[in-house]
Order: structure tokens, then sequence, then C-alpha cells
């Protein structure tokens, strides 16, 4: 007689994904598969792959097949923006999402990218961003969701991208202490960004000139495969404390998990599950 595993998804098993292209990489589906297992919760969480152009039509099987929750990467955190019933603020000011809930039957476009770095930034390095000055490498959808996070926690933020007008966009979405910068305000500042893709590679070059480092700054790179860029190599050589972007995964997929469960969500499970220590 065949026996089968007591947690198999039954009838009442509410779905959730993550769309992207490419999507096989992912580590969301052992993060937040571990937070409804941690939590004993009737929910299961699958990767799929949805090329590019058609993030609109994912949205709309999301809302035919009564998915209960959906995690948006790269390239379609804008169409998705435009498809969903509805904004978070926050989504609405980026014109990206990364997340979208449903409320009442509707679909609700959120971004937790920003919030997700901040309790990073909290939690594993122990800083205060209030007050703190920033310098932001990069104009994409990355640089704009911690820019307008950090701004609104009270940083000082500084953009510099080797494209002057893209730079300049992210200033006009973020407002508020945020400005373009150049290279040479790396020196001043005491936290350090890279949300540009370079270092991904091992054959990129670097985001900036690391000879404008100096001590007691901070640095972060979002990227977390692989774990140590050259960039965060660097910064360690000369005693800085770095961060990769794990973290930020981690707390942008607990920021989630709250929005689709109510709970909160259990971080030390789902940190354990991408070997992270928190």
């Amino acid at each position: 007689m065949l026996v089968l595993p007591d947690n198999l998804p039954g009838p009442d098993t509410r779905v959730a994904a993550v769309i992207g292209d490419p999507v096989s990489h992912s580590l969301s589906p052992r993060l937040h598969n571990a937070a409804f297992n941690a939590l004993g919760l009737d929910w299961v969480y699958v990767a799929c792959h949805v090329p590019e152009g058609r993030g609109a039509e994912a949205v709309e099987d999301m809302r035919s097949l009564g998915f209960k929750g959906l995690s948006v990467t790269m390239p379609h955190k804008a169409a998705v923006a435009s498809a969903v019933d509805s904004l978070s603020a926050t989504a609405a000011k980026l014109g990206v999402v990364n997340c979208v809930r449903v409320e009442d039957d509707r679909l609700i476009g959120e971004n937790t990218d920003g919030i997700g770095l901040l309790n990073s930034i909290q939690t594993q390095m122990a800083l205060d961003v209030e007050g703190l000055r920033v310098v932001i490498l990069g104009a994409g959808g990355a640089a704009r969701s911690v820019a307008l996070t950090m701004v609104e926690n009270g940083s000082t933020v500084g953009i510099y991208n080797r494209t002057h007008s893209s730079a300049e966009q992210v200033v006009a979405i973020v407002g508020g202490t945020s400005s373009v910068v150049q290279e040479n305000a790396i020196k001043d500042a005491e936290l350090i960004i890279n949300a540009t893709s370079l270092g991904m590679a091992a054959n990129d070059p670097m985001p900036f000139d690391v000879d404008l480092l100096r001590d007691g700054q901070s640095v972060v790179d979002l990227i977390y495969e692989p774990p140590k860029t050259t960039l965060l190599k660097e910064a360690e050589a000369r005693g800085l404390q770095t961060l990769n972007g794990l973290g930020m995964l981690l707390h942008q997929a607990g920021e989630q998990f709250r929005l689709w469960t109510g709970q909160q969500p259990p971080i030390k499970a789902m940190a354990e599950s991408v070997d992270l220590t928190v």
C-alpha cells in the first residue's frame, strides 16, 4: 500500500509563486516554504518561468487560478505594476512591483525591496540609517527602491550612475534628500550601496574606484551570488564592515509573507533555509 506524506498539497492548500525570466536560480521557494512549514500553514510556494513580455498575463493567471500571493522578479516588475488593480503608495511612486497580494478579490501591487534592505542593514550591521550619508550606485529598480526607503528613514542619499540622466530620473522619483552625485562623493559617504549588477561575473569591472574608500565606512552589495563580490573583498581588505544582498532577499520575503498571511514571518527558520545566520 502506498503511503503518502502528510504535507502534500490538497484542495484547500493556498498557492503562492514567484515569476521571472530566468527564475530557476531563485531562492524564494526555499524561504517561503520554510516559513509556511515553520508555522504549520497549509500553503505552498512554487517558481514559474514567465517569458519576458508576459508579466501582465501572469497577473491574470494569478487571478483565474486563485493564487494567494505572487513574488515578481526581473523583467516583470513594471509590467505587473500596470496589470494589478491598485498599487501601494510605495509601488505607485516607484512604478515597479515585486509582490502582489489579494484583498477582497482585488490584486494589490506592493514593493518590499527597500524595507527588505533596511531591515537587513539594521539587524545584520546594527546601523541606524537616520542622518546617515549614503551613496547608491545604479539607477535601476533596486536603486530606486532602496533610495526611497533610505530617504523616508532619514538618510541623505546621493545617486551615482555613469549615465547622468538615469541618475536624474531616480532623484525625480525619490525626491526629498536625494541628489545626483559624482564618483568622488563616495569618499564622504558613511554607507555605500552597490545596486548595479557589476560583480555577478568574475570579470566584471568594479562599480567605482575602490581607492575612494576610507576607514569607518560600511559597504553593501545587493548581489548575493557570488556571496562575496570583488567589491566586498576589497572593502573587507580595508577593514570595512560589509554585507551582501542575501539578507535583503530574506527580509523582503519576510515582508511579503506578512502581507499574504497576516502573520509575523519566522525569520530564523527562513534564514536557516538559505544558510544565513541572523
